[in-house]
């Protein structure tokens, strides 16, 4: 009887152990190891993201992961915070996150001759103001103060990259370094002797050896600067360009800026500013050409036929009263079109690429008499995919996407001004101002932070220009 209850028993206890013991075994078996996090070198997280891809993608809440120089992910804040962790930090949430703002024109030490001369013709303002001023002020040290005026200024309006054209273009491209900004910088060479070189000889042994040191650099691309077709003559247009060929720089220059120079260039070689460079041999995909006013449809014709780039500088075009480009025009024929905002002086007075593309937009459509001649979001396009296109950067910088250059740009959009906003590409363009860029990483790297500028004594600069301001009344001053 009691063998007979065991052997009756011993099933009924496996019955109950499978019951009970296998799930309590499955219980407490550890849980799978969720991926680990990939460390990146800055996060960038929360906050709507503009990325100017391709699709024109808007991530309202967002973040982008850094290492080194370049971006590797960008999506949506959850996606990218589960599979990264950053180094260092930055919280975006309640702002607006750009790609950095390109300058594809403009000449930054003149920053010390701001407000100089005004309400002048072009060529009056060269020939009778900055011409005689530059002789008597512009040296090396010069240079170099009104470069570090020029990047504090734009770093603070979210303007991340500038093509620029002046004298003594290496200590530009030092200073530009040295704040941590990206630049394609020409040295500029005209037929007349120039505060850097006295001849055409030596602006072009300058200028070779400016492109030899700065070959490679992560930040800086030397370039080439021909002023313009009317400063100089078919041979120096042609040395310039094969010395720039030769090391595979970029080519900067003035194209049909006025009607003054369309007209004269007509009447000297048969045909208009476009026409003649191309009959030299001079327009290709390493020519970025300035303002591009007086052109018509076969000039553009030619500049697309050559992936030439141009840079829109709507301000700088108003200032001077040098005419409206026919930018609707440009872009439909698939033209590589840029925003600048040319020299910080009697063209413009200041470095403002948020005040650059609302006045880009409505120029266009008082000119045009018609609103839609060019929206919010194709000014947006100038500033910065655009820019990068007209100078062949494409690749590098110009939106926010995996495998470009972290060159990025907060804005606050908490302030009475910026609020409501329904339509992110009207806020910006329409609405936001430089003073609302808080935060500039550029390759990687914060260089502003907060409204505080980490790469440059501002205090010191200002007072620094401050001093060159009076030397240059002086300088000007007339004999006692």
């Amino acid at each position: 009887m009691i063998r007979a209850r065991i052997r009756f028993a011993v099933p009924i206890f496996y019955f109950l152990f499978s019951i009970f013991a296998f799930p309590l075994a499955a219980q407490t078996t550890p849980p799978a190891k969720a991926p680990a996090k990939q460390r990146v070198d800055l996060l960038v997280s929360g906050g709507a993201i503009v990325t100017m891809d391709a699709e024109r993608r808007v991530i309202e809440d967002g973040a982008i992961a850094v290492r080194g120089d370049a971006i590797i992910a960008v999506g949506p804040r959850a996606e990218i915070e589960a599979k990264y962790v950053g180094t260092h930090f930055l919280s975006a949430r309640g702002r607006i996150v750009l790609p950095g703002l390109i300058n594809t024109h403009t000449h930054v030490p003149m920053t010390l001759f701001r407000g100089l001369a005004d309400d002048l013709t072009l060529q009056d303002w060269l020939e009778k103001c900055i011409f005689p001023a530059e002789a008597k002020n512009v040296t090396e040290d010069f240079v170099i103060w009104g470069t570090r005026l020029a990047v504090l200024e734009m770093i603070r309006g979210g303007t991340t990259t500038f093509a620029d054209m002046y004298y003594f273009e290496d200590a530009i491209a030092r200073t530009t370094k040295a704040a941590g900004m990206r630049g394609v910088l020409g040295e500029s060479m005209l037929d007349f002797p120039v505060p850097d070189n006295k001849t055409h000889a030596a602006a072009l042994a300058y200028t070779e050896n400016f492109l030899k040191k700065w070959q490679g650099d992560p930040l800086i691309r030397a370039a080439v600067a021909p002023h313009a077709a009317f400063t100089n003559s078919e041979e120096s247009l042609k040395d310039a360009a094969a010395l720039a060929r030769r090391y595979g720089a970029p080519i900067l220059i003035h194209v049909s800026e006025t009607k003054r120079e369309n007209d004269d260039i007509r009447a000297k070689f048969g045909a208009s500013p476009v026409a003649f460079l191309d009959r030299i041999g001079f327009l290709g995909p390493d020519v970025l050409a300035a303002h591009c006013v007086w052109v018509d449809a076969a000039d553009i014709a030619t500049l697309v036929k050559r992936d030439v780039g141009c840079a829109h500088n709507p301000s700088s075009n108003m200032m001077l009263a040098s005419g409206v480009a026919p930018v609707g025009d440009m872009l439909r024929a698939g033209l590589r079109l840029g925003l600048g905002t040319d020299g910080p002086a009697g063209s413009n007075n200041d470095l403002n690429m948020m005040e650059e593309m609302d006045l880009a937009a409505k120029l266009q459509k008082v000119s045009r008499m018609d609103p839609r001649a060019l929206s919010a979001q194709q000014a947006l396009e100038l500033a910065t995919i655009g820019g990068a296109r007209a100078l062949h950067m494409e690749k590098e910088i110009g939106s926010l996407e995996a495998g470009k250059k972290a060159d990025l740009v907060l804005l606050r959009t908490d302030l009475p001004h910026a609020v409501p906003g329904y339509n992110v590409y009207s806020t910006i363009v329409y609405t936001l101002k430089a003073s609302d860029v808080v935060t500039v990483v550029i390759n990687g790297r914060t260089v502003m932070q907060d409204r505080r500028v980490l790469t440059l004594n501002e205090a010191g600069v200002l007072a620094k220009a401050r001093e060159f301001a009076e030397k240059v009344k002086q300088s000007l001053a007339p004999p006692k």
